[in-house]
């Protein structure tokens, strides 16, 4: 079967008055306050999620060479992803296994035949195994698997890297995403090559589950988003949580848009003949449990996420991809092409401030004696969905008062024993 027949097959486009619907009598209070100002439940969340699920560190283009790596940080532990010589991408601890400094310190580049440890010069062959040792006579013979870079678990999936710092309750990855498989495999996404500048980041003043409570709902879109609102307006739809993952869907409107940066956008986007016509003219957003979002549009593609660095606190991430612009094609189409990812991404930057904004006051709310717990509208289940799945890994978090200094962590393993 095609690309296409087997999306048909899968039919993920679906009526949207079936994916709003909420049960009746559902429980809209959200979580606790507590739970987003908790330096301990920080450390949970730290321990429970950050290192035990799957998260995203970049895609293979990334590193499209030999000697080629990206690093990736998150939760106190630290990856490198490298290219090696026989073209396999392979996952590290960034640890060397003399003094446990970086072995590499940039974010990219390329470290050549081997990998060398800025600290004292130990190298490490690109598949890990140690390559010789600076002054080797003044350590005992070592083996060089026994003592090469400490192997990560990951695993690529459609040309993204996915890595997991300790064994965790998901399955692989590919298993995860699995409903998602068909629609997916449309985007080409394994051909794709950065369009940016590389990774891009910044730091803002909230919790992390503040970004993660405004992105699970559309509700405030027609409010906070003038630029999506103009795009898809009504079009768009949020899908209920399944198995880990959630499904958004935005059709491109077909009247007047008032924004030039919409308007743009939408009269330049060329047809994207390899998409079926149910989303050429569409964006599409896949979330992942517990922080992850992949978004694919026609002419572009990528991942934004988001870590904890302290309970107010977080790190935004993410990346930007497409497919090479072919010699073949016509040169008018790669130039709408190229015109499409800047209006797109343009789009994308001002609805990035207007969330970040959101989330800034959410998380302030947290802390003030005024706000008694939230009032979720049937448009927000997805918030509520979230909710449970954290409640899941984390039951203390049904505790609706502030847990006493130093019990949270033995509570919540307490309470996951008793449910078990």
């Amino acid at each position: 079967m095609t690309r296409m027949e087997r999306f048909q097959a899968a039919s993920p486009v679906v009526d949207k008055s079936q994916v709003e619907r909420a049960p009746y009598g559902w429980d809209r209070t959200g979580l606790p306050a507590w739970a987003y100002t908790s330096e301990e439940q920080l450390e949970l969340e730290l321990n429970l999620l950050f290192r035990r699920h799957w998260q995203l560190a970049g895609h293979v283009s990334n590193a499209p060479e030999p000697g080629n790596y990206f690093c990736f940080d998150v939760a106190g532990e630290r990856a490198v992803i490298v290219r090696g010589k026989d073209d396999e991408i392979r996952v590290f601890h960034n640890v060397c296994r003399h003094r446990g400094s970086r072995v590499v310190v940039n974010e990219t580049g390329t470290c050549g035949s081997a990998i060398v440890c800025p600290f004292h010069g130990w190298s490490f062959n690109l598949d890990g195994s140690l390559r010789t040792v600076a002054q080797p006579r003044s350590v005992p013979a070592l083996d060089p698997v026994e003592h090469g870079l400490v192997p990560v678990e990951f695993e690529v999936w459609h040309g993204f890297v996915f890595v997991r710092f300790q064994p965790g309750p998901q399955p692989a990855v590919s298993d995860v995403l699995a409903r998602h498989e068909a629609e997916i495999a449309l985007y080409r996404s394994s051909e794709a090559v950065p369009t940016g500048t590389g990774f891009w980041s910044q730091e803002i003043d909230s919790n992390w589950k503040c970004v993660r409570d405004v992105d699970n709902e559309g509700y405030h879109v027609p409010m906070a988003h003038p630029g999506l609102q103009d795009l898809y307006g009504n079009n768009y739809f949020d899908e209920h949580w399944q198995d880990g993952t959630t499904r958004s869907f935005g059709p491109i409107r077909d009247d007047h848009k008032r924004l030039w940066s919409v308007r743009a956008y939408s009269n330049i986007l060329p047809e994207v003949e390899y998409l079926p016509e149910t989303h050429r003219r569409a964006w599409l957003y896949i979330g992942m449990f517990p922080n992850t979002v992949l978004y694919f549009y026609p002419e572009a593609l990528g991942f934004y996420q988001e870590f904890p660095l302290a309970s107010d606190r977080t790190a935004l991430r993410g990346a930007a991809y497409g497919l090479p612009l072919s010699d073949a094609a016509d040169a008018a189409y790669n130039r709408r092409i190229e015109a499409a990812r800047y209006l797109s991404a343009r789009i994308d930057n001002d609805t990035a401030a207007e969330d970040i904004q959101l989330t800034v006051w959410s998380n302030e709310a947290a802390h003030s004696s005024g706000f008694q717990g939230f009032i979720l509208s049937d448009l927000e289940y997805g918030v509520k969905q979230y909710h449970d799945q954290l409640r899941q890994v984390m039951p203390v978090l049904h505790q609706t008062q502030t847990p006493d200094r130093g019990s949270l962590e033995s509570l919540n393993s307490k309470l996951l024993k008793g449910r078990s």
